[in-house]
């Protein structure tokens, strides 16, 4: 009878007893045995007892033995070929021999959810649910990855842009879906060839770098800002935040005094918590300015452990803090619309503190190593994209260059 053994993993052909057909006879499996569990494959031959024995008699013209030989061929190949890559586990066997449906794009998406929340990455668990919710819009509930394709994915990118989804939207739902591509291949879960992704597949769309940026005579109006200590308030925010090396709202909500050190506040960027090769402690100068919104409307410093603003609490958990922390920044964002609206400045929300800190610095001769020092980049070159691109100042600007004889 055909058997496989390989590195602690047996591959058989039985003849399943534990129940019998109505037509007397039982199924013919493939059983692969590892770690002392088994898992059986059906081979679609069925015998009875006689035609079982003459079959391990080596009579080898048997009824089904076609059938049965190419069954146990075609697991023992998906079993060496992930013995090779050292992916090897009795659920992927199972997938990739198309028995199972359980693992499809939808269970891995919740599982990457899943990971995420118990891992206190809410961001990353939002992005995964966002990007998994609008891939069911547009195919439904049981996704699997050989349907995946390079045309596939042009179909689905066009969907979206059909519905009104930006560049940069499409770029972060194609990304997310990569990474979760990315990760069933290394699991063995899909097999390289049919990788969608790549030169040879669907290239992602780059999306487009927002200009979001205030110019320093904006700034100066906000921080001149007089109106109601609600609106006030909100301003304030923006300005530490834009004061503090453009430190994200979340970051910056969850200061404590014990991040003041030496007239500096030393933070680590939230997103880059969980980097791989560790995080950099990012130092930001505590300014008067900021020492001021501090005092109008920071919590007294009463230890190291105090929050510095008054919003969070250690009373909650990761998901009910982002939920806090989306909340603040709706609420900001409201407010800065209509101070925008007052001052005659344009629309701005709390994410462009981030990108005012780094064009102003920039814009002011400051170095590029010290800016992506700054903002905690990985590299020259995420600060470089970051600041991609030129506004209509700078045009007309080097424009007048052109006609400068003097």
């Amino acid at each position: 009878m055909l058997k496989f053994s390989r590195k602690g993993i047996s591959v058989s052909v039985v003849l399943d007893r534990r129940r019998i057909k109505v037509n007397g006879m039982y199924p013919v499996k493939i059983e692969v045995v590892w770690n002392r569990k088994q898992k059986y494959f059906p081979t679609g031959v069925d015998m009875s007892e006689n035609d079982w024995k003459r079959l391990s008699e080596k009579h080898r013209k048997s009824y089904g033995m076609e059938e049965i030989e190419e069954c146990f061929s075609r697991i023992r190949g998906e079993v060496s070929d992930m013995l090779d890559k050292g992916v090897f586990s009795l659920e992927v066997l199972e997938v990739r021999s198309g028995r199972s449906k359980r693992f499809n794009v939808n269970k891995a998406f919740r599982q990457e959810m899943e990971r995420c929340m118990q891992e206190g990455r809410i961001n990353s668990f939002y992005r995964y649910r966002s990007t998994l919710l609008n891939l069911e819009r547009y195919a439904g509930e049981d996704i699997q990855f050989s349907s995946i394709t390079a045309a596939w994915l042009e179909r689905c990118g066009d969907f979206w842009a059909d519905e009104g989804k930006s560049a940069t939207t499409v770029c972060i739902y194609m990304k997310t879906l990569k990474g979760v591509v990315n990760k069933a291949v290394a699991e063995g879960y899909i097999k390289g060839v049919s990788y969608p992704f790549g030169r040879n597949g669907y290239v992602i769309p780059k999306g487009a770098v927002r200009k979001i940026a205030l110019s320093k005579e904006h700034i100066k109006k906000l921080m001149n800002y007089k109106g109601p200590a609600a609106l006030e308030e909100y301003r304030d925010l923006w300005v530490f935040s834009y004061l503090c090396n453009g430190i994200n709202f979340k970051d910056m909500l969850s200061l404590r005094y014990g991040n003041v050190v030496d007239g500096e506040i030393w933070f680590i960027r939230s997103k880059t918590r969980y980097a791989y090769g560790g995080s950099k402690i990012i130092h930001a100068v505590l300014s008067p300015q900021m020492r001021a919104i501090i005092s109008r409307w920071g919590n007294p410093a009463v230890s190291s452990d105090t929050y510095i603003f008054r919003f969070m609490d250690d009373g909650k958990n990761e998901l009910d803090a982002e939920i806090l922390v989306r909340n603040v920044i709706r609420r900001c964002n409201a407010a800065l619309k209509k101070i925008a609206g007052q001052l005659g400045i344009p629309v701005f929300t709390t994410y462009s503190a981030r990108h005012s800190f780094a064009t102003v610095m920039q814009r002011s001769g400051v170095d590029l190593p010290y800016i992506s020092e700054c903002l905690g980049h990985s590299s020259l070159a995420v600060t470089k994209n970051y600041l991609a691109g030129f506004c209509k100042e700078d045009r007309l600007r080097n424009s007048a260059l052109l006609t400068d004889f003097d």
